[in-house]
C-alpha cells in the first residue's frame, strides 16, 4: 500500500512540518530549562510526559481490575520505587590517600578522599540497548518474508518461530533473552565508562595511593575486579526491573504495568538529579541542605 494514497497528500504535508516544528519547539524549551532552570531540560520534559501518563494508567487499572488487585499492584510500586531509589544512591567508596609534599616552603597533599563507584552505573542505557537489538529479528522477519512464497518452506518456519518466540512479550523466550542482554550490555556500558588503566594512572600522577594497594599493574586490577563485582548486582536490578511489567501482565492478567521498566528508572533517575542540582545551590548560598 502506498504510504499516503491519492487526495491525502495535502494532509500528509501539513502532518510533516507540523511533526519537525513541534520537535524543534520540544528542543528550544529544553535548551531553555538547562540554561535558566534546574536540571538538563530534555530529560525533565521526558519526566514530565512519563509522570504526566501515570494517573491514568493505575485508573485503568481499578476499572479493570477492582479495588483488590489495584491496592496490590500500588504497594508493589512503592516498593519498586523504593528499591530503584536505594540502588540508584547506592555506592561502592574507594578509598584514596594522596601523599604529603614540601613545595618550598608550603605542604601539599595528605589529604583522604574516595572514588565513588555507582552500583548502577548504566542506568536505562542497557534496557534501551536490549530494545533496540530484539527489533532486529523483526527486519529479518520481512526480509526473509519478502520474497515468492513466504507461506511455504523455510520463510514459514523462520517467521513462525519470531513471530512465536523473539518478538512476543509473552514468550519466556523473549523474557530470558531480554535480561541477558540487559546484564550483557550493563558490562559494556561500564567498560566504555570506567577505563581502570586511565584512573591509576591518572592517581598515580596525583601521589595518590589506595590503601593497602601499591601503585601501576595492581591498582589497575583491583579496580576492575571491584568494578566488575558491583556491576553484577546491578546489572541483575535493571534486568528485574525491567522484565517486571511482562511478568505483572502474565500474573496479574492486566493489559499493562505503567510503573516499571524504562518509565521507573527514567522518572526516579531525573528526580534524583534534580534534587542533588537543588541541594547543590542550596548549599553554594548557605542554605541547609534537605538531602542527607
Amino acid at each position: 500500500m502506498p504510504l499516503l494514497p491519492d487526495g491525502i497528500w495535502p494532509r500528509g504535508y501539513l502532518i510533516i512540518p507540523t511533526l519537525v516544528a513541534g520537535t524543534a519547539l520540544l528542543m528550544w524549551m529544553g535548551e531553555l530549562i538547562s540554561q535558566r532552570g534546574i536540571g538538563n531540560g530534555m530529560s525533565m520534559i521526558i519526566f514530565a510526559s512519563v509522570v504526566s501518563g501515570l494517573p491514568y494508567s493505575y485508573y485503568s487499572i481499578l476499572k479493570e481490575k477492582k479495588w483488590f488487585v489495584f491496592a496490590i499492584l500500588l504497594i508493589f510500586s512503592l516498593l519498586i520505587l523504593y528499591a530503584i531509589v536505594r540502588v540508584e544512591l547506592g555506592q561502592r567508596r574507594i578509598p584514596v590517600q594522596f601523599a604529603k609534599r614540601v613545595v618550598g616552603r608550603r605542604m601539599y597533599g595528605g589529604q583522604n578522599t574516595y572514588i565513588p563507584l555507582k552500583v548502577n552505573q548504566a542506568g536505562v542505557v542497557p534496557i534501551i540497548f536490549a530494545s533496540s537489538v530484539l527489533l532486529l529479528p523483526v527486519l529479518l522477519s520481512n526480509i526473509v518474508g519478502a520474497g515468492k512464497d513466504p507461506d511455504v518452506g523455510y520463510r514459514s518456519a523462520i517467521s513462525r518461530f519470531i513471530n512465536d518466540n523473539v518478538i512476543n512479550s509473552r514468550s519466556i523466550f523473549y523474557v530470558t533473552v531480554f535480561a541477558v542482554l540487559v546484564v550483557a550490555f550493563a558490562y559494556f556500558y561500564n567498560a566504555i565508562a570506567f577505563d581502570p588503566i586511565k584512573q591509576a594512572d591518572q592517581i598515580r600522577k596525583q601521589g595518590g595511593f589506595i590503601p593497602g594497594i601499591r601503585p601501576g599493574p595492581q591498582t589497575e586490577r583491583y579496580l576492575s575486579k571491584t568494578v566488575n563485582r558491583i556491576t553484577l548486582p546491578g546489572a541483575l536490578f535493571i534486568a528485574v526491573i525491567a522484565i517486571i511489567p511482562y511478568l505483572i501482565v502474565w500474573f496479574g492478567d492486566v493489559r499493562n504495568f505503567p510503573f516499571a521498566g524504562t518509565t521507573v528508572l527514567i522518572a526516579v533517575g531525573v528526580a534524583l538529579e534534580t534534587m542533588k542540582q537543588i541541594d547543590s545551590q542550596l548549599m553554594m548560598r548557605n542554605y541547609e541542605g534537605f538531602l542527607k
